[in-house]
C-alpha cells in the first residue's frame, strides 16, 4: 500500500503499466520472453544495466523490440525498425557513463511482435513474437545506430520461436562474426542516427 493513499501497487501497475501493446512497454515485455527462455536469474530488470539479459552462460543479451500494431488507431501497420544498438556504458561503481557509444552485449535479440491482424493482438501469445538473434560483432562491424527488419533477416540465421530462442542465443556466441562487416549497408532498412 502507498503510505497515506489507499492504494496499492497493483493499483499502479493497472494504472500505468497494463497495455502491453504500448510501445513502451512493449521492450520490458520482449526483455521478460528472453529472460524467461535464457533462464536470467536476476530477480528484478536493471533498468539502467548495459544490456537487458544475462544468460546463466554469462552473455549478455541486449534486446531490441518493435511490432505491427500499436495501442492507438493506425492507417497501416508500423514499419518494423531497431534504433539505439549503441550506448554510453553505465560505470556503476564511479557513476559515469562512458565517453563514446559502444556496443555492449555479446548477442542481441530482435522481437518482433508479429500479429499484424491488431484485433487478436495479445502480446502474452509467444506464438506472436518472432525473435532473430545476431552476434554483436556483426553489430559493431556496421558501426549503425539503427536497423531495419531486412537488415535483421539478413544477419541472423533466420527467425526463431520462443522455444528456441535460447539455442540461438548460444549459437550467435558461439559463431561470432558470421557477415562481411564493415561493408556498406546492403539496402535502405538501414540508417543512422
Amino acid at each position: 500500500m502507498f503510505a497515506g493513499l489507499e492504494a496499492s501497487v497493483i493499483d499502479f501497475w493497472r494504472w500505468a503499466l497494463s497495455d502491453l501493446r504500448m510501445n513502451t512497454i512493449r521492450p520490458m515485455v520482449a526483455e521478460f520472453l528472453v529472460a524467461k527462455a535464457v533462464g536470467d536469474e536476476r530477480p528484478v530488470r536493471e533498468a539502467w544495466g548495459n544490456f537487458d539479459v544475462l544468460a546463466p552462460e554469462g552473455i549478455r543479451i541486449e534486446v531490441k523490440s518493435s511490432g505491427y500494431c500499436q495501442s492507438w488507431a493506425q492507417r497501416e501497420l508500423s514499419t518494423i525498425n531497431f534504433g539505439r544498438l549503441a550506448a554510453r556504458s553505465w560505470d556503476a561503481e564511479t557513476g559515469e557513463l562512458s565517453s563514446e557509444p559502444e556496443v555492449r552485449a555479446d548477442v542481441f535479440v530482435f522481437a518482433v511482435q508479429s500479429c499484424k491482424d491488431c484485433s487478436r493482438y495479445d502480446p502474452l501469445d509467444t506464438s506472436q513474437w518472432q525473435f532473430w538473434v545476431v552476434a554483436a560483432d556483426d553489430i559493431r562491424g556496421y558501426r549503425w545506430n539503427s536497423v531495419g527488419l531486412r537488415w535483421v533477416q539478413k544477419h541472423a540465421r533466420g527467425s526463431v520461436s520462443w522455444s528456441g530462442l535460447r539455442d540461438a542465443i548460444l549459437h550467435a556466441r558461439d559463431a561470432g562474426v558470421t557477415s562481411d562487416s564493415g561493408s556498406t549497408p546492403p539496402d535502405s532498412s538501414l540508417r543512422s542516427e
